[in-house]
């Protein structure tokens, strides 16, 4: 039987790779955005075109939980979860509202715990399953004029390495990908001076890829059960 994989923020970057790898895998994918409505279309058609693969399409805000439960009653099977919907926020804090602070922590860290306690209860009735969260290196170590998004990831962080050990005993794998500076539309507000500048600190001498994101991710879903809890960096030799 395909495993079905459920992709948040999945019409561009890592989450459109991460379901390009799955099709070709052969699996039958759940893929989540908010605005892209036409281009997940377009994607999700020409999927099952080249691979076979069939695509379902939910158009939302991950960040309300309304949302994806009204998804979860349309779900009775998952082997792969993939929590890669993430919004960033780039200014002073003292600046920052409360309201904008809310959104960011509903999208990237809320999110999660809204689709992995709806994920959760059908992988223990296969008794095996994967949760992997993409999170970031400033959840780590932190970024000056992004603490809302570093806090949002650092609590990521946690929640992952805490979920895997809950579910270990089950044979459910709870992972996440610290990434890097990724070549994604989240990162085009850069100058070029500036991404001239982040690159000479990258030994890799440039940015990282959305594939090569998707290929861990995938590694992680193909891992054994003995691999759960881990915050894997995967950022050029960078931190």
């Amino acid at each position: 039987m395909n495993r079905t994989v459920l992709i948040t923020g999945a019409s561009r970057g890592i989450g459109k790779a991460c379901a390009e790898l799955f099709a070709k895998e052969g699996a039958d994918l759940i893929l989540i955005c908010l605005k892209s409505k036409r281009e997940l279309r377009r994607f999700a058609s020409s999927l099952t075109e080249r691979y076979g693969t069939s695509c379902r399409l939910f158009f939302g805000d991950v960040g309300d939980v309304h949302f994806i439960d009204d998804i979860f009653e349309q779900i009775d099977r998952l082997d792969v979860l993939v929590n890669n919907a993430g919004i960033s926020y780039t200014g002073l804090l003292h600046l920052m509202t409360p309201d904008e602070w809310q959104h960011i922590m509903n999208v990237n860290l809320n999110s999660c715990f809204y689709t992995a306690r709806r994920a959760i209860p059908l992988m223990l009735n296969d008794h095996h399953g994967h949760i992997i969260n993409i999170s970031s290196v400033w959840g780590n170590a932190g970024a000056s004029m992004e603490v809302a998004y570093s806090a949002s990831k650092a609590g990521i962080n946690g929640f992952t390495k805490a979920l895997a050990k809950e579910l270990a005993p089950s044979h459910i794998c709870v992972n996440a990908v610290a990434c890097g500076i990724i070549d994604t539309d989240m990162n085009r507000h850069l100058s070029s001076e500036e991404l001239s500048s982040i690159k000479e600190e990258i030994p890799a001498d440039r940015l990282g890829t959305p594939a090569e994101i998707a290929q861990i991710v995938l590694q992680l879903a193909n891992a054994p059960d003995y691999l759960t809890g881990q915050i894997i960096t995967v950022d050029g030799g960078w931190t």
